[in-house]
């Protein structure tokens, strides 16, 4: 019933994002299915990612995305669970513990030391879900989106500064040098 999703299954799977932007979820402002499919396209074989999905006969009744990302230092290989949902329909029967159970154990396969997600405070019902599973102790994930309304500066916000952002070098991550040109 679980599997790994093919190309065929973009379609549905595009449709399926839907689940995660119910309330209390949101859509993302910049939500384009035509982007998502074609991001499908290159994670669905990628050699570091998985689509993991259940269906029931043809149609998609859950799905969950998984990314090794960073080697810590401290933890080793990790797994980011970054997109995790169960049909409306199907929820609360046993099917998102079976999806939850299969990303473990692709995680585990895959030489992950430790599998995270992170969840949007207002999404109660899947922080019981959540911590029935019992995960190590909770911790809370800070995201800035990278857009020019609000890129982050060595000495914090730019819209914290009247006179703009420092400037930094294109395609750079040169922070030394990024001090030096705004030491003036």
């Amino acid at each position: 019933m679980i599997r790994e999703a093919t190309p065929a299954d973009i379609p549905q799977l595009v449709a399926a994002y839907d689940w995660l932007f119910a309330p209390p979820g949101t859509k993302p402002t910049h939500w384009d299915p035509a982007v998502a499919a074609d991001r499908l396209t290159r994670v669905i074989p990628g050699p570091r990612t998985a689509v993991l999905v259940a269906a029931d006969d043809d149609q998609l009744i859950a799905f969950c995305t998984l990314y090794l990302d960073i080697e810590s230092v401290r933890f080793g290989q990790r797994c980011w669970l970054e997109d995790f949902a169960v049909a409306p329909t199907q929820r609360s029967n046993g099917l998102g513990t079976k999806l939850l159970a299969a990303a473990h154990q692709w995680a585990a396969q895959n030489g992950a030391t430790h599998l995270e997600l992170d969840s949007a405070n207002t999404r109660t019902d899947a922080h019981r879900f959540y911590n029935r599973h019992q995960p190590s102790p909770p911790s809370t994930v800070f995201s800035w989106p990278l857009t020019e309304r609000w890129p982050l500066t060595e000495q914090g916000p730019a819209s914290s500064y009247p006179a703009g952002p420092p400037t930094f070098l294109p395609g750079q991550a040169n922070l030394q040098a990024n001090r030096h040109a705004n030491s003036g």
